[in-house]
């Protein structure tokens, strides 16, 4: 049932283009970290799709069986997961939203829905609807690491870093009592490597590495931090200092992320851009917000973030 769950929520997941919601736990922030490296996508090979796309009479076809279905079993979860996956390959963006509603009134506790469900909104251009999606899981669950991380990068989208920082800077704050009250309700180590992103895409380098040693100090064999804090210091130039943390990052992370973290190293360092000049007359446009990262092959998201397990 496990695996069932997992597909359909890849094929969701690579159909909208939905980014930074990786199974794992970790893979997250990996991801995150990798679009915050700008050689990231200029050499990284395009990753194949492996999502099954059948005729388009073939999946309506499916369509009005699982609604048929619907009909008489209203709440069968089964049949509105494999909906909503006809209906992704169909790019029918709104009947999937439609299902997704649907999966978040039905099994309020499974947080992954309410997270896809305001990825999709985002994707139809309703910030404020997907906003309000990410906050009520938030208000449940503060330490989602999925909506947490959801809700930075559409506070970054739209060029409010600071309410960014501030959202992850108070979660980490309240971390103590609430991990207290209730054990792991809070991965401080996955917010923090979010900040560093944050700090790192905004160019504040040495807020990023401060984030990131912290951080290492309260897991060690944490790969996330040690990875993070290497793509910073290849960004400044200090290759000599990101190659050796590259190797360790690689030598602590599952054997999953290696290559990749091979090929990050490997990639020509891309200077940090100077510091504008100051004028007289203010900029007519804000600086442009940093890219996204880009959607690649996702795994299925597990029902909490866990931590990398040692290699």
């Amino acid at each position: 049932m496990s695996e069932n769950r997992n597909r359909w929520v890849t094929v969701l997941v690579m159909s909208i283009g939905l980014i930074s919601f990786l199974g794992l736990g970790i893979a997250p922030f990996i991801q995150g970290l990798i679009g915050s490296d700008p050689t990231a996508n200029q050499t990284k090979p395009a990753q194949t799709q492996t999502v099954n796309t059948l005729p388009r009479e073939e999946l309506e076809a499916q369509a009005r069986g699982y609604e048929l279905v619907l009909q008489r079993e209203p709440d069968n979860e089964t049949a509105l997961q494999g909906l909503l996956e006809v209906k992704l390959q169909l790019q029918d963006l709104p009947g999937s939203i439609d299902v997704l509603e649907k999966l978040v009134r039905l099994k309020p506790e499974q947080t992954n829905y309410a997270v896809l469900l305001a990825q999709a909104k985002e994707q139809t251009g309703d910030r404020e609807a997907a906003a309000q999606v990410y906050r009520q899981i938030l208000t449940a669950q503060p330490g989602n690491a999925n909506a947490l991380d959801g809700m930075v990068k559409l506070l970054i989208a739209e060029n409010r870093p600071e309410a960014a920082i501030g959202l992850l800077q108070e979660t980490l704050k309240t971390a103590p009592q609430a991990n207290q009250i209730s054990p792991n309700t809070i991965d401080v180590v996955s917010v923090q490597v979010i900040l560093g992103q944050v700090y790192a895409q905004e160019e504040r380098y040495a807020e990023a590495i401060a984030v990131y040693d912290e951080a290492m100090k309260v897991d060690q064999k944490d790969f996330r931090p040690i990875l993070g804090k290497a793509l910073v210091l290849k960004r400044q130039g200090k290759t000599d200092q990101a190659s050796q943390l590259f190797k360790v990052a690689g030598d602590l992370s599952p054997a999953q992320y290696r290559d990749q973290i091979k090929q990050l190293a490997a990639q020509p360092p891309v200077p940090a851009a100077p510091p504008a000049t100051p004028s007289a007359t203010p900029p007519a446009t804000p600086p442009a917000t940093p890219p996204a990262t880009p959607p690649g092959n996702l795994p299925a998201p597990p029902s909490a973030p866990e931590k990398p397990a040692s290699p």
